[in-house]
């Protein structure tokens, strides 16, 4: 099974948009979605930060983004 990646939006758990044509008939999706009420301690995106920080200070974000998802929609599995 190959997996393609597309965006969608999703209103009252409805279906209104999708920006690919999908196949006919039924598909099972998984759903990943962006939640902007999240919201976490000062405390807690300090501490974040300071683990954190300098770990990906030379990735090129673009170049990774665009290479992972050829990845995911070439269906490269493990």
């Amino acid at each position: 099974m190959g997996h393609k990646i597309a965006e969608a939006i999703i209103e009252n758990g409805q279906l209104k948009y999708v920006d690919k044509k999908l196949p006919d008939g039924r598909i099972k999706v998984h759903l990943i979605y962006d939640v902007t009420e999240e919201t976490l301690k000062e405390s807690e995106v300090k501490r974040i930060v300071r683990e954190t920080s300098g770990i990906y200070k030379d990735i090129n974000v673009q170049a990774e983004s665009e290479k992972l998802r050829r990845n995911w929609e070439r269906n490269v599995h493990n």
